[in-house]
């Protein structure tokens, strides 16, 4: 492996500064609850408006700034998302199987009953994340659905585009509040007129305060998963078209100065080609100043031996946006096993899954798939067991269950399991007790 073009080291760890003033949000919103919120739109929001929670008339007349062709673009990728939200939703299924006789075990799929979404504001207003995080939980039969979303300072308003993602994905309430307090508001209810009733699950992406925010409050709520700053691999051979790859690498250097976008090849020359297009195609692009910084900051590009090698990298950098311009793509995807999301072949750029081609696009970042995917409609499913045992039963599970708790000092346990065998306690409970003291 050679470095072609190598990052320089960058801090990986969470400031203390973020982790002490999101520490201090939550717990004001905890203890004051509306006040505390409004404080904090005030501070960080530049608003406050009288009620956080949009009405009728409020998404109505934002709504209607909507433009037409805008709408029918953004009704096209929630259209996507849900469908493969569906697909998703039928590969989970309850079952029941007698696994000996008188002894029933099933499963069942309980959605989550409330779920809280984010739908972030930043440097740019990304239209498909209200569809990513309210469409999908909507599919998989989540009964109410809190969308919180930052009132931007240029127009004192929620963005109507985002709004309509919002709605048209099947948000139940919608709240004008943003960053880590909004997370906490979700998470512990607001008092109010209508209240804000606590939701049970939180999910969404945001700044380095609304992660840290969804840190701090898991166990409190469940969380979808701890994304940090976006990211892409590329793995490509002579057969991949550089200005395509470099367009790729930009496409996501652009989201901010800290995104990392990696090309890993099997082709010198490709990689000089790569370089090339980069600088080309900075200098016109609008969005250079962040995609730039990013580049120069967070890019690397990576010389292999072959496709094995290819591999063997690319799941020890576990991205959370995976590329594959290769001659046989499918020959990778039998292989890699660390990726959020996977995309084979010279057209499938992670543009399309950012916008909404039906995978989701809030994914785990900083490694984390290694050991997770990515949001879907299984994260807001509730897989769980039941059992049933019949009095014959009884005769069969009891005995060397008895035996095993018995053995482990565990007599209570011993006893609820005996009682039902022999209808009686054990006849050495007292020697049992001086057995488990020793």
């Amino acid at each position: 492996m050679e470095y072609f073009k190598k990052a320089p080291p960058q801090p990986t760890a969470v400031s203390q500064e973020i982790r002490d003033t999101v520490s201090q949000i939550i717990s004001d919103v905890e203890r004051e609850g509306l006040v505390a919120v409004r404080r904090y739109s005030e501070k960080f929001d530049g608003s406050a408006p009288a009620s956080f929670r949009l009405s009728d008339s409020d998404i109505s007349g934002l709504l209607g700034e909507v433009e037409e062709n805008v709408a029918r673009a953004i009704d096209f990728s929630i259209s996507q998302v849900k469908h493969f939200a569906e697909l998703q939703r039928r590969t989970l299924t309850d079952f029941e199987e007698e696994t000996l006789p008188g002894v029933t075990i099933g499963q069942k799929q309980i959605p989550v009953n409330a779920v809280g979404a984010y739908i972030p504001g930043g440097r740019y207003p990304i239209l498909a994340s209200a569809v990513m995080t309210v469409g999908v939980p909507k599919v998989a039969g989540v009964r109410r659905i809190v969308a919180c979303a930052p009132i931007q300072r240029r127009t004192g308003k929620v963005n109507p585009l985002q709004l309509y993602g919002m709605v048209k994905s099947g948000a139940d309430e919608i709240y004008a509040i943003g960053g880590a307090q909004a997370m906490a508001a979700m998470a512990f209810g607001l008092d109010g007129s209508p209240p804000l009733d606590a939701v049970d699950m939180i999910v969404g992406a945001g700044n380095a305060y609304v992660a840290e925010a969804k840190r701090q409050l898991f166990g409190v709520v469940g969380i979808d998963l701890l994304a940090g700053p976006t990211e892409i691999l590329i793995l490509a051979d002579e057969t991949a078209d550089p200005e395509f790859v470099a367009a790729d690498l930009l496409a996501q250097a652009e989201h901010g100065t800290n995104s990392q976008s990696v090309l890993i090849t099997t082709s010198r020359s490709l990689a000089e080609e790569v370089t090339g297009q980069i600088e080309r195609q900075l200098a016109s692009l609008p969005t250079a100043d962040a995609a730039g910084q990013s580049w120069r900051d967070y890019g690397e590009i990576i010389l292999v031996e072959d496709d094995e090698e290819m591999v063997k990298v690319s799941d020890q950098v576990a991205s959370e946006h995976l590329e594959v311009m290769t001659r046989d793509p499918e020959w990778y995807l039998q292989r890699l096993t660390n990726y959020g999301s996977l995309f084979l072949g010279h057209n499938a750029t992670v543009a399309y899954g950012d916008k909404g081609i039906g995978t989701n696009h809030v994914l785990p970042t900083s490694r984390a798939a290694r050991y997770t995917g990515g949001l879907w409609v299984g994260k807001f499913i509730k897989t769980v067991t039941w059992q049933r045992v019949s009095d014959q039963a009884n005769k069969t599970v009891a005995p060397p269950f008895v035996l095993m708790a018995d053995t482990e000092g565990m007599i209570g346990h011993a006893d609820s399991m005996r009682l039902r065998l022999t209808g009686q306690l054990s006849e050495s409970r007292e020697r049992a007790k001086e057995v488990s003291l020793k």
